[in-house]
This record gives structure tokens, sequence and C-alpha cells, in this order.
């Protein structure tokens, strides 16, 4: 059996939005696609669409197994979302409240979406706290796809080959953090 260090790192994207018609789907497959072509590095794309969710309860109580299971194992994450007014999905937020000790330590990258401009800035300036207040530790490079309905065609082929560059940038980087933060989880005792 491989040293734990020596396992790919599993780094899953996250859809962060259930809208019908929603363009921020082609991002996020993008996103998926372009992950799995790295080397030592494993991806599974999430739906908030398709998980389970209790509308009931809050917290852990509301957890799915199935989901929490992934995140534990996960070394990194990418969260894919539009920018609704200036926000995140409230159904992204209520997917992500449902774990909290299995996010500690571990690195995330946010894509924001846009049909303006912006390319989801706001939405990620939005998610930043709540990523720290998860423990997750969030890298500094973004991916902003503005503009969504001119980078894509209708069946979700990439229009503008300047993403690749920039995602290509934005994965370096969620990577080497992810490699150090998984060290420091497996060889460094908290304080």
């Amino acid at each position: 059996m491989p040293a734990k260090s020596d396992r790919p790192l599993f780094i899953p994207v996250i859809l962060g939005t259930a809208r019908q018609g929603r363009q921020s789907e082609h991002a996020a497959r993008f996103v998926f696609e372009q992950t799995k072509k790295r080397a030592g590095v494993e991806t599974e794309l999430i739906d908030v669409r398709t998980l389970p969710m209790r509308l009931d309860d809050a917290g852990e109580q509301m957890k799915d197994a199935a989901f929490s299971a992934t995140i534990e194992r996960c070394d990194a994450l990418i969260v894919v979302t539009p920018e609704y007014n200036h926000g995140y999905p409230g159904l992204l937020k209520h997917a992500l409240d449902m774990n909290l000790k299995e996010y500690i330590h571990k690195a995330v990258g946010i894509c924001g979406v846009s049909a303006g401009p912006f390319g989801g800035t706001r939405v990620i300036e939005q998610l930043l706290p709540v990523m720290r207040e998860l423990g997750l530790v969030t890298i500094f490079e973004d991916v902003n796809f503005g503009r969504i309905g001119s980078l894509f065609d209708k069946q979700g082929n990439l229009l503008d080959q300047n993403l690749i560059r920039r995602l290509d940038k934005f994965l370096n980087e969620l990577i080497w953090m992810a490699r150090v933060l998984r060290y420091g989880r497996e060889n460094v005792a908290p304080v």
C-alpha cells in the first residue's frame, strides 16, 4: 500500500446552483474536465441539485452521509458558483453547512460565474468569510467567468481559450496548497 502522501489528491468540484437553465453548469463541467487532466489528481463533480438536503433542520443535523464522506476524503474543493444579486445561492450555503469538521485545514478555490463583465467577483468576496468560518483555506487565485453567455456555446464547448491559461494557474495554486495542507494534517500535530 502506498504511503498516504503518495496517493492522488482528491479535489471534487461543487456546482453551487440548482436553477433551471443555469449557464454555470458549462463552467463547472469545464473546470471538472480540466481538473481530471491533472496528473496525481482525482476529482468528481458534485451538483447541489442532486444532494439530498433536509430543509427542516440545520448544520450537522441535516448531514448527508455520502456527501460528508466525500468531503472527509477530499484534500481540497473547487466551488463553481454563479452570482445572484451580488451573493451566492442559498442552496450552496445550505449544502456547505452540512459539514463542519470535514473541512478543517483543507484548501478551497472559488470560481465565480456572472452574466455581467465582473465574472462573479462579488460572489467570491461574499464566500471568503464563509470559507474561513468553515475552516477551509482559500487560495489567492480565482477564476472569473464573466459574460458567461459568450464563453461557451449551447453544447458547453469553450469559446474563449484564455480560460484554459487562467484555470491552469488556479489549479497550480490549489494543488500546491492541497499538498502542503495534506502534509500538515498528516505530519504536524495541532497545537
